[in-house]
């Protein structure tokens, strides 16, 4: 069976890692995404590390798998004539530029919109296309804080912290492969493409969810509380006698079942505890009587005895024990494969798991301007002349 997105042109004008990570999504889905580079430079993370491999950057192999590379010197007027063109073959254009930047180089989404209607536009950039805050730069940092998410994280009496992974340019890139599914489906049905504004801010605002309805519910805005939820108890971390266990008593059964498993009977039937509203308010008081319980155990003693009763439980791991956890592997979420310059290359695998059309990770990331030749004949039908001359012409 073919992918789902099998035959889909996908023109990929971004970089670092909100765009590449929506166009690798694309690509393990089916779809021919063309990543045009800058001539001779490429993507700024092809210069990220240490660690590198045989000279290619490891972040950038981590997001740029299922691509083909284009270099173009987009500051010549053939180079801007090739991007035309190029637009007028995509199904889909995704750009993370600054605002404004798409317009100078003369296509901007009216400008693309009249060469090619059926285009799906996708611009990702840190505020949208619109508001006040439109023209600034969008880095992950800076949005998880202007976002709040960073005013969440953290001990409530230490300093705000990002979640470890840069999280505003990953959803904000599975915010913008979603709404390009969307547009597409809409396609089908009108025949004509549509723009699709992502702004990094909006998906953290999004994010937020009930942090943010307690907010609308009280008028208080919600701080950093560790790893303890605001409405749930216990539902956080605890250091046991060699590490630490995460645990989730998620209703009043399991709380129960929890307190059977520790031997905590009594605390059923406190009135400070009996209900998850009454633990919430005394979540203190609680604590410090589970701490001295689960300090007397490991970790491991305490996940299988409370999965055994199906508490949900589980260690902190590191990110090696995660990429070589035997659940990882059989969800084929580590993929190895053969890259022209560094080699053999392990990098994740494709999330979303379909029955009848999956996706699959079968293109390793490309190495700068690695298909130029291929593309512009496929995509443009240029001959050897054609390509020579632009060479000559130092366009590509």
């Amino acid at each position: 069976m073919p992918k789902p997105l099998a035959g889909l042109k996908v023109l990929d004008l971004t970089r670092v890692l909100a765009g590449p990570y929506c166009t690798m999504l694309l690509g393990d889905m089916g779809a021919d995404v063309v990543k045009l580079e800058r001539r001779g430079a490429g993507d700024d993370t092809r210069g990220y590390g240490p660690p590198f491999i045989n000279g290619e950057s490891a972040y950038f192999m981590s997001v740029n798998r299922s691509k083909r590379s284009l270099t173009v010197d987009l500051k010549k007027e053939q180079g801007l004539k090739i991007l035309g063109d190029l637009i007028k073959s995509a199904d889909v254009l995704v750009e993370n530029f600054r605002p404004g930047q798409m317009e100078a180089f003369g296509y901007g989404y009216e400008a693309a919109k009249k060469i090619n209607p059926r285009l799906i536009y996708c611009s990702i950039s840190g505020y949208g296309h619109t508001g006040p805050d439109a023209k600034l730069p969008g880095y992950d940092l800076i949005i998880q804080g202007e976002g709040g998410i960073a005013s969440l994280t953290g001990d409530p009496d230490g300093p705000p912290y990002k979640v470890g992974t840069s999280q505003a340019d990953i959803v904000g890139g599975m915010m913008a492969f979603q709404g390009i599914l969307l547009a597409l489906l809409t396609r089908n049905q009108t025949g004509q493409g549509q723009k699709v504004d992502i702004g990094m801010l909006d998906c953290q605002v999004a994010l937020l969810t009930y942090q943010a309805g307690i907010y609308f519910a009280t008028g208080k805005s919600p701080t950093r509380t560790g790893n303890r939820h605001p409405t749930i108890v216990p539902y956080e971390t605890f250091q046991c006698k060699d590490g630490y266990l995460n645990l989730g008593c998620g209703n009043d059964s399991l709380w129960r079942s929890f307190c059977e498993v520790t031997g905590l009977q009594a605390l059923t039937e406190d009135p400070r505890f009996r209900a998850n509203a009454n633990r919430v308010e005394n979540a203190d008081a609680l604590r410090a009587i589970l701490e001295p319980v689960l300090l007397q155990k490991t970790t491991a003693q305490w996940i299988e005895a409370l999965r055994a009763r199906g508490i949900p439980s589980g260690s902190i791991q590191s990110v090696q024990e995660v990429c070589e956890h035997p659940q990882t592997l059989a969800r084929e979420m580590v993929v190895e494969l053969a890259h022209p310059k560094a080699g053999p290359i392990r990098v994740t695998g494709v999330p979303i798991k379909l029955s009848d059309t999956p996706g699959a990770v079968d293109r390793p990331p490309p190495v700068l301007g690695e298909h130029t030749s291929e593309i512009l004949r496929e995509w443009l039908g240029m001959n050897d002349a054609q390509l020579d001359k632009l060479r000559e012409e130092d366009v590509l």
